[in-house]
């Protein structure tokens, strides 16, 4: 398997661990009776997301933020691998945007400003350089 898709296998993982990091906050602060609901808005007073304590928002935040980027990241692996254009520095841009979507979840939880946004940027970067490099 090419560095590439190793790195999106273990962007999906990551992607699990940041569903369960934030799932199981967020059941032990709203209940079953909430989070097992329809989740109609005729039966909440609000969204989920904003009835759960800040820290838990946060984590909800940063799991939808790593769906979004996942989707250019997938769409950039598929480009490079079906293309046959991996090398070195795909490798190195797929290994940098995982660092920086693991680091992206603390930075996000803890309020790191501006780090947070700096390590979104350098994983967006790494995403971009790679589709890039793709079509040279």
């Amino acid at each position: 398997m090419t560095h590439e898709l190793t790195v999106l296998a273990l962007a999906g993982l990551l992607q699990g661990v940041q569903f369960v990091l934030m799932s199981v906050p967020a059941n032990l602060e709203l209940g079953p009776g909430k989070t097992a609901s329809p989740r109609d808005s005729s039966r909440l007073e609000k969204p989920l997301i904003d009835q759960v304590s800040d820290k838990t928002g946060r984590l909800f935040r940063a799991l939808n933020n790593h769906f979004e980027g996942l989707i250019l990241f997938t769409l950039a692996v598929v480009v490079v691998s079906l293309g046959d254009k991996g090398t070195g520095l795909t490798a190195i841009c797929a290994w940098t945007y995982l660092a920086a979507r693991v680091l992206y979840v603390p930075a996000y939880y803890f309020g790191w400003s501006p780090w947070r946004s700096l390590i979104w940027f350098v994983g967006f970067l790494a995403t971009m350089l790679m589709i890039v490099s793709a079509l040279i």
